[in-house]
Formats: C-alpha cells, structure tokens, sequence
C-alpha cells in the first residue's frame, strides 16, 4: 500500500498555490451533460474525484479530454445508459448525475454514492426535489431509479439547508417547463459557481447564494467556457498550516471573502493575518502566545466542518482547552484517537472534542480515515518530532491536488511510499 512519510518541525516558507474547488469540480462536470456542444472547464484539480467522473461521463457516450486542469466535455453523443455500480461507488458527488441526467433525458439509473463515511448524509432532500419536480423515484437494488414524463417548475422547500440537494435540483429545474423556486436553499460559493456555469450555458437562474433561488425553465442549453473558484477548504488548510510550522508564507489563488469565519477564528487565537486582493500572508506565528478557543460548525457562511479536523491540530499547540461542537456531521471525530496516538490531549464527548494544549506531538503511524481527518494528520505530522507514517492516503488524494510537490516547494520533508503490508506474526 501506499503511505505518505513524514519528517517533522521542518519550518515552511515561501508561496502555495491553491488548487480549484473539489466541491466545485464534482458538481459542474456533470452540470456539462445538461448542453448540447462542448463544455470546457479550466482549472480544476487534478485529484481522482475529477477522473472518477471523466470516466463516468465516457460511460454514457462523452468525449472528455483532461490535462493542466483543463476539462472539455463533448456531450452530443452522450445517452442516458444506467450506472448501478462501479466508478459511481468511488465517489460521494456522483448523486449529481441524477439531477443532470434526469434535466437531459427524464431517466437515471445511477447507484448509490459512495465516498467519506461521516455519519449519516441521506439523499431525501435531492429525491423531494425530484419529485416535486414530477419525477417518480424508485430504490431497486441498491440503485436509484428516476423517470419523468416531463419535467415541470414547483416550489420545493428544503428541510435542511443541503448543499448537494440545492445544486441537484437546480440541476434537474433549469431544463423543466415553468418556473422553480427552492426555498431554504444552501449558500455556499460553490452554488453561485455552478449557477454561473449554468447561467453561461443558457439558463435563467436568480438569487443563487441566497436561500431563495429561482429558476425559469428554458428549452435547451449550449457549451461554453468556465474557470472554477478557488478551493476554500484547501486555501483554509494552508492558513492553519502556516500558523503551525510557516516562517512566512503567502497562500495565493484565494477568494479572502470565502475565508472570513477561518480568518476570524485565527485571529481569535493570536494568528497574524494579512489579507490582499487574492492572496493572503501569514508571517511566523509565536506558538507560545497562541490561545485556546471554542469553535462551532454551521452551514455557510458559518465554520466550515470540513476544516474543524486541520484546525484541532493548531488546537493541540493553544494555551489552555478547545472545544469543537460539529452540528453538521455527528462522526467527523475520528482524527482525535489518531491525534492521540501523537501525543494530544483529546477526547470526544458526543458531538464535540476538547483539545487541551500545548502538546509536544511525536511521530507515529496514524491512518487517514477520511479526506479532511487525513489533512489534519499531514499537519500533525509537519509539527511532530520524529517520522509520521499515513496510511490509507487515498482518502487525502480525493481532495487534495499535487500535495506532496506543494509542501515540498515550502521546505516539507515529505515523501510518498509503496510499502509491503506487514502480516501479523502469530506465535503458537
């Protein structure tokens, strides 16, 4: 298996470009099937949800080509063939096909997502949309199954504020006859990016970033060319990590705006910041003056849940006791007993983990349990004494494009290993 190495207290410095946005990337390259000539998306990241769902889109007749970042989508020839298992199960985003198949072809036959287990994430709000919408839903087999005779615009009201439902129906609507209304929708900037490719293509869409979004129905849409926002967990990522081992680092490609409840919870523990048009500076952070705070996830543009995890290692170094309450994934915790086995003082008590510190962190083996839990564990693992070893990396290289040559730029000694899997010795 393949495992990152880790070399820790290397200081960092220098500039680390962010990457476009994962949550982005996963909805618009489906968004490409609802046109009827090419679609060209420029930089998204080159990690394997990306060609999971280039293979997915050659699965049902597309020409996809994908290099530097650069994705073009030939969907003319595309055809709406099932997709129970296989490439669908790698990923959790791959329920944006049934929006996007169901807008073009008023059927779907796509198997239930995959991806990071965090607990439950349920898919009702997506298929309440649907239906509203007058599609029939089935569950055959582990499949979901989606037929319309046609589709018509309807007022839908989320129960939760979901990101993937928002972007789902938004998908399925903007093809449908009539006007749409999804009310309590979610905010994210990844929504107004996906409706900023659909709005390119040809839709009418109207106050995505609110939570009312409207959309009138139009007969068909057409290709056209997008460049994806930055990723604004990955760039959050990066601003802990300079707070933790950076002698100066400039983050660049960023939208400061997306970061604002991040930038604000540093500052609260005694990181410098400063911000410029794209680009953001975080001199050398003094460890000892860094204070303990209480962070509590939300929708956005609240905390991000997907950055409580890096955050608990800057956590382990603060004077005094953290808490982390995550409303929105109740099993985001399991980074801390991994955390643990490096020496942190943590513990969880139902949906929040106290962290006391500052802890001296050691170098362990620790496995990565999930995409955000595995960038905590690099952090943790830059800041150890001593070598880390990370297992079950794939988790980390779905979300995070060219990592390794990233951190290396900055001074990092970090490596990636194909080791033999070492069989237990049992004695009589």
């Amino acid at each position: 298996m393949d495992v990152y190495k880790i070399t820790g207290e290397n200081r960092l410095q220098g500039t680390i470009k962010v990457s476009g946005a994962k949550n982005s990337a996963v909805a618009l390259i489906p968004a490409s099937i609802l046109a009827n000539s090419p679609v060209t998306i420029g930089g998204i990241p080159e990690i394997s949800d990306a060609w999971t769902l280039k293979a997915l889109l050659e699965e049902i007749g597309g020409e996809v080509s994908f290099e530097n970042g650069k994705m073009t989508i030939d969907p003319t020839e595309m055809i709406a063939l099932p997709l129970p298992n296989g490439n669908v199960k790698k990923l959790r985003a791959s329920y944006y096909l049934m929006g996007a198949m169901l807008g073009r072809f008023k059927k779907a036959v796509i198997g239930l997502p995959g991806g990071c287990f965090l607990g439950p994430r349920p898919i009702d709000q997506h298929i309440k949309g649907f239906e509203a919408l007058g599609a029939k839903i089935t569950n055959e087999h582990g499949a979901i199954y989606l037929r319309a005779d046609e589709l018509i615009g309807a007022k839908i009201y989320l129960d939760v504020a979901s990101v993937g439902a928002t972007i789902n129906i938004m998908l399925a609507a903007v093809l449908a006859k009539g006007r749409t209304v999804i009310e309590n929708a979610a905010k994210e900037p990844e929504i107004i990016d996906v409706a900023t490719l659909l709005t390119n293509m040809g839709a009418n869409i109207k106050g995505a970033g609110t939570s009312v979004i409207r959309i009138e129905g139009v007969e068909e849409l057409h290709g056209t060319e997008h460049t994806i926002i930055p990723d604004r967990i990955e760039a959050s990522t990066f601003l802990i990590m300079a707070a933790a081992v950076g002698d100066g680092i400039t983050i660049d490609n960023v939208i400061p705006l997306h970061l604002e409840a991040i930038i604000a919870k540093l500052r609260e523990m005694g990181v410098k910041i400063e911000i410029g048009e794209e680009s953001i500076y975080v001199p050398k952070t003094d460890l000892s003056t860094l204070q303990a705070v209480d962070v509590k996830t939300l929708v956005y543009p609240g905390f991000p849940t997907d950055i409580q995890q890096p955050l608990a290692v800057l956590m382990s170094q603060a004077f005094g006791s953290s808490k982390v309450t995550d409303t929105i994934y109740t099993a985001r915790f399991k980074h801390i007993d991994e955390l643990r086995r490096m020496n942190a003082d943590a513990r969880v008590e139902g949906n929040t983990a106290i962290i006391k510190g500052p802890s001296r962190l050691h170098g362990s083996t620790v496995t990565a349990t999930d995409l955000r839990a595995g960038a905590a564990l690099v952090l943790a693992g830059l800041l150890a004494e001593g070598e880390t070893e990370i297992q079950d990396i794939y988790h980390i290289e779905r979300g995070y494009s060219s990592l390794i040559e990233k951190l290396r730029d900055l001074g990092a000694d970090i490596r990636r290993e194909t080791i033999v899997a070492r069989v237990a010795e049992t004695k009589e």
